[in-house]
């Protein structure tokens, strides 16, 4: 994979839920974690003493963020509304050169900034709620 612009790594919304994924508007920085818990079944028959765990098994979660400047004042506003009214609705991240992660997420931090000589920003955390695909480009 060939270095990528940051910019091209997209957080979109589905604004209604009719499947019409919009990119969520003024992010400068977008970020995709993937976590995966373990269940440790190690014993005192462990060959060596090393940890064994179970594959397959633990919780799977994706957390995404971003942060920037209000630009599109539908997509701010959407976002206020699932924050608020505790939506989960379907999100994509589309990873440059890479593929298009897909599933629900909600919005567990909005966060709004300001500084007296600087432009007014805000930062959103969003944590899987459900089973997410992924589809190759």
């Amino acid at each position: 994979m060939a270095v990528q612009n940051g910019r091209d790594l997209l957080i979109k919304m589905d604004m209604i839920g009719d499947g019409t994924f919009v990119t969520i508007g003024g992010l400068r920085a977008s970020r995709l974690a993937f976590n995966a818990e373990t269940v440790d079944v190690t014993s005192l028959e462990s060959q060596g003493g090393w940890r064994e765990l179970l594959g397959g098994a633990g919780v799977r979660s994706a957390s995404i963020s971003g942060s920037g400047v209000f630009r599109d004042a539908d997509t701010d506003g959407r976002a206020r509304q699932v924050f608020f009214d505790a939506e989960v609705p379907r999100f994509q991240v589309v990873i440059p050169d890479f593929g298009v992660v897909e599933g629900p997420f909600q919005i567990t931090g909005l966060e709004y900034a300001g500084s007296y000589n600087g432009e007014a920003t805000y930062e959103m955390s969003m944590a899987s709620a459900g089973a997410l695909s992924f589809e190759p480009l």
